[in-house]
This record gives C-alpha cells, sequence and structure tokens, in this order.
C-alpha cells in the first residue's frame, strides 16, 4: 500500500474514490496565476506548429496528384482556413472556463462516457508521438551527418527485421531523448518553447528558401508546370486536397481546449488563432513549393522531403559554408519536430490519461508515458507499411470529427454557454453531466451516426469496390462525420431535453465557482486552487 500511496499524485487524504476518478489538479479550472497565454503566444503558437515537416510537404501530394502549384496553393489556403473557426469554436469553453479537453467532454458524453474519447484522443497522440519523432531522427541523423561525416560509414549491427539501421537507431534515440526535459514544464510553462521555436524556424526556413534558390539560379521548373487534372476532376480533386488540409489539424481541433484553458483572456484565444493558422501554413507551405521546385533544377527531380533535400546537399565532399548551413537548417526542423510533438501529441495524451488515471497522472507522467509507448511501438515500422497505416490515419480524422461536433452542439446549441462547473467533478444524479449512470447516450448515438456515413467509404479507401457516392462522402468525412453528428445530436436533444438546457446564450458558470466555497468538492486541489486565486483577488484589490 504504500507503494500505492507514492505513486499517487497528489490529494487530500479524505478525498473518497469517486472523486480521485474525477478530480486532481491538472483537472481542475487553471487558477488565474496560471492563465498566462496572450495573444502574442497564441501567434508564436501557431508560427511554431506550422513550421515542420508535415506542413512543408502537404503541397507535395497535391502537385504530385495532378495540381498545378497555385491550384495546391489554394487548397492549403482554404483547407486551413475553414479548419481556422472551427478550431476557434472548440477552443471557446476552454477559454471561458479555462478547463482542459478530457473535462469539456464531459459536459456532452458525460462523467464516465468521456472517457471513451480521451482514451480515443490519448491513445492517438501516444501513436503519433512516435511517429513525429522518427521524423524527428531524421533531422537528426541529418545535423550529426553535417557535424561528423563519419557517422554515415558506422557499421550496421541490425538485423533487417529490425527495419532501422544502427546509425539511424542512434539518430532515433538522441532525438527522444532530447525531447525528454520538454515535457517537465507546466503548459503555463511551455510557451516559451514556442516563442524559442517561433524565431529560430522562419530563420532557417527563410534561408533554406533564398538558399535553393541561388543555387538553382532561379525557382525551378514546378512554377511553370500546369496542372493535368480538368473538369469534375479537377474539382475534387481540389476537396480532396483542402480535406488533408483539414485532417492534418483534426488533432490539434479537438484538443483545443487544451491551450486555450490558460489564456489570459477569452480573446486571446480567438483572434490570433483564427487569422495565424492559415496565414502561417500557407507561408511554410510556399516556402515548400519553391524549394522543392528548386531542387528539380540543382539535382533533375523534385525532392519534396526538406530532409532528403539537406542531406543530399551533403554528399561529395561540400563545404564547411554547406555542412554549417545544413547543420543550422536541420537543427531547426528538430526544435521545429520537438514543438510539434509537445503540441500536438505530448500534451494532448497527457491530458487525456489524466482524466483515464486521476488517482495516478498527472499532464507531465502522461506526457512521459506517451514518449515511452511512441518510442516501443517501433515508429519506422509503421512508416514502412505505408499504406495501411497512412489510410488508418486518415480515418482517424473521422472520430475525431464526430467527437468535435458533438462538443461544439453542446456549448453552442444546447447549453448556449451555460455551465455548472461544480456538477464536472461530481458524481451527484441530479448533477447536470451524470445523465444515465454518468453516460449521456444522446451523444453516443450522433457520435457513432457520423461515423457510420464514412464506413463504406473508408472501406474504398483501403482498396475495395464500393459506390462512387460512398467515396465522395469519405472525400468530404470531416464535414459528414462533424455535420451528421450535429444533427443527430441536436434532434436527440429535441426529442429528450437535457438538465441544464438553455433558452438564451450566455457563457457564465451557474454554479458560481468563483463565489462558492470549493470544499464541496472535498479536494485539496481545489481548497489550494481558491486559496490561490483569494490571495491574488486580495493583492489586486491592495
Amino acid at each position: 500500500m504504500n507503494i500505492i500511496r507514492k505513486l499517487e499524485v497528489e490529494h487530500s487524504d479524505g478525498t473518497s474514490y469517486s472523486q480521485m476518478f474525477l478530480t486532481n489538479e491538472d483537472l481542475l479550472p487553471v487558477p488565474r496565476a496560471k492563465q498566462t497565454w496572450k495573444h502574442r503566444n497564441f501567434i508564436a503558437f501557431w508560427i511554431a506548429d506550422s513550421f515542420n515537416v508535415n506542413t512543408w510537404m502537404i503541397a507535395s501530394s497535391m502537385i504530385q496528384a495532378g495540381l498545378s502549384w497555385w491550384q495546391a496553393w489554394i487548397c492549403v489556403w482554404i483547407g486551413y482556413g475553414i479548419v481556422a473557426p472551427f478550431i476557434v469554436l472548440n477552443a471557446r469553453p476552454g477559454a471561458i472556463f479555462h478547463i482542459t479537453f478530457p473535462v469539456v467532454a464531459r459536459t456532452s458524453f458525460g462523467l464516465y462516457g468521456s472517457l471513451w474519447c480521451t482514451f480515443n484522443r490519448g491513445a492517438m497522440a501516444c501513436v503519433w508521438y512516435g511517429v513525429q519523432a522518427s521524423i524527428g531522427g531524421s533531422c537528426m541523423f541529418v545535423m550529426l551527418r553535417a557535424m561528423w561525416p563519419g557517422i554515415d560509414n558506422i557499421p550496421n549491427s541490425l538485423p533487417d527485421s529490425a527495419g532501422i539501421t544502427t546509425k539511424e537507431m542512434l539518430a532515433f534515440f538522441l532525438f527522444w531523448l532530447i525531447s525528454l526535459p520538454a515535457i517537465w514544464f507546466p503548459l503555463h510553462q511551455i510557451r516559451h518553447l514556442f516563442t524559442v521555436k517561433a524565431i529560430i524556424t522562419p530563420i532557417a526556413g527563410l534561408v533554406f528558401f533564398v538558399w535553393c534558390i541561388v543555387k538553382a539560379k532561379g525557382v525551378g521548373p514546378i512554377i511553370r508546370q500546369p496542372g493535368t487534372m480538368h473538369g469534375s476532376d479537377l474539382g475534387w480533386g481540389m476537396v480532396t486536397n483542402l480535406m488533408s488540409c483539414i485532417s492534418n489539424m483534426a488533432t490539434l481541433l479537438t484538443n483545443a481546449p487544451d491551450f486555450a484553458s490558460r489564456s489570459h483572456s477569452p480573446s486571446a484565444a480567438l483572434w490570433p488563432q483564427l487569422l495565424s493558422i492559415p496565414f502561417t501554413f500557407a507561408i511554410v507551405s510556399f516556402i515548400g513549393i519553391i524549394v522543392s521546385s528548386s531542387s528539380q533544377t540543382i539535382y533533375g527531380e523534385a525532392i519534396w522531403s526538406p530532409i532528403d533535400l539537406l542531406n543530399m546537399f551533403l554528399d561529395n565532399h561540400p563545404s564547411h559554408a554547406t555542412r554549417f548551413g545544413v547543420w543550422f537548417i536541420a537543427f531547426a526542423f528538430i526544435i521545429a519536430q520537438i514543438g510539434t510533438n509537445i503540441s500536438a501529441n505530448s500534451v494532448s495524451a497527457g491530458c487525456d490519461l489524466t482524466s483515464l488515471f486521476p488517482r495516478f497522472i498527472n499532464i507531465r507522467r502522461g506526457g512521459y508515458i506517451a514518449a515511452i509507448v511512441g518510442y516501443c511501438i517501433l515508429p519506422w515500422k509503421l512508416l514502412a507499411s505505408s499504406n495501411g497505416f497512412t489510410s488508418y490515419l486518415s480515418a482517424y480524422s473521422v472520430f475525431l470529427s464526430s467527437i468535435a461536433g458533438v462538443m461544439v452542439t453542446e456549448y453552442y446549441f444546447i447549453r448556449k454557454g451555460h455551465y455548472r462547473v461544480t456538477d464536472l467533478y461530481d458524481t451527484r444524479r441530479n448533477g447536470w453531466y451524470w445523465y444515465t449512470y454518468g453516460f449521456n447516450y444522446r451523444a453516443y448515438v450522433a457520435y457513432i451516426a457520423g461515423i457510420l456515413i464514412n464506413v463504406v467509404g473508408f472501406a474504398g479507401a483501403t482498396g475495395r469496390t464500393v459506390p462512387i457516392a460512398a467515396t465522395r462522402i469519405y472525400e468530404m468525412s470531416f464535414f459528414t462525420g462533424f455535420g451528421i453528428s450535429t444533427i443527430v445530436y441536436l434532434l436527440l436533444n429535441w426529442a429528450f431535453p437535457v438538465l441544464g438546457a438553455s433558452e438564451t446564450f450566455e457563457e457564465v458558470d451557474v454554479s458560481g465557482w468563483d463565489s462558492q466555497v470549493a470544499d464541496d468538492l472535498n479536494s485539496a486541489d481545489s481548497r489550494s486552487m481558491k486559496e490561490e486565486i483569494e490571495r491574488e483577488d486580495e493583492q489586486n484589490t491592495q
């Protein structure tokens, strides 16, 4: 028992088992002292998040599919321009009530029903952590090769079944290792990492951009290359490709309340995100297009991966200046991948695993669990089996869009901004979020309906023959999943009204969290939070 007590996170000795299943410090509303994310922090966050290998290459698949460069770029603008309002909508409850995604999910799916949503998101965050770390390992190898060219000659002592060479394993392990300290910092402090990344990575991107144009003596032939799609094929091709941009953001859309919970004011999580998301991702993808176009002039073929291109710069005894340039850009990509893994995966996994096991896990511990799982799943093997894995990941956005549809509908159309925060941590039967034994069947019916409409199309994406209509529906899977779950949830709430449904829109906590004694939760965490807020209010008054 002593070992178990040592593994538990801090809580009051009098806390009941049911309360330990719902509450710890990282699940409670964020105290004002930790609401530190201002407008500039959200702008820096999206500048930092946009600069990564995936964004750099997102236009490549579009051009390879038959779009011209400007058609692909329009898809990027439209795709990220569409997803930005959805991110802002889902982030709003976090910005207003300062609670994370797992707690926001309780309002719609129920105190216990929300656990499937957080498990779903948390498990995939662990997988994605490993995938992004594998890409980061490739960046690490290029940086090491720029410093010590001899690393390329390390003999391979691993069998073919390992799916990785000794030198690649060394680079992956080093990237994985240097990422661990970033997980230690709490959410209200990790904003400084994104500020650093927002300074370093744009400089490196601009250097890479100019370097390739100078080296190729121009922007290359892809800029003058016409598209090969026409008519309805062009229309659906653009729809499919802009949907890939939206799917790429499905994870950050779902867990948007996690970072918004630390916002200094609601507006800090609104306009900076709404405006900076399409702009930053469009700029990075444009740089990727020009660099790849220039590479076709330099090497006779378009090199879409920036890591592969940097690696090629190191061939044939490069100069010291070239090696330094490659080192700096590879270093920036390493910082970029660490930041992306933190923002999209370790924080999400930490918040989600905290809600699954709040007695033993907090955000920090959950982040380290994601790192360990991400290593153990051998992500390089997942990437090697690209067809099945890529199809599964593309389908993952269907699950998340249905969850987001239910959550957004709950906040804006059912409760209309009204929350009862104390009920989010209380299992009393007359609580707003108890529903039916802690599960809201309306949310689950809507969630499953949003998935089912895309099932046939998903089968077609895996190679089976399906009707063209099913394929078209699946190509718009985010909208179909989000839209169907929204409609079904609205209808079910009309037929079977829930406790606490409101007629007018007003963003308010009707439980009066700020004015009542937090001892109702019988939690040391809630009491300490309340005391911290009261002390700060007294200081502000003085």
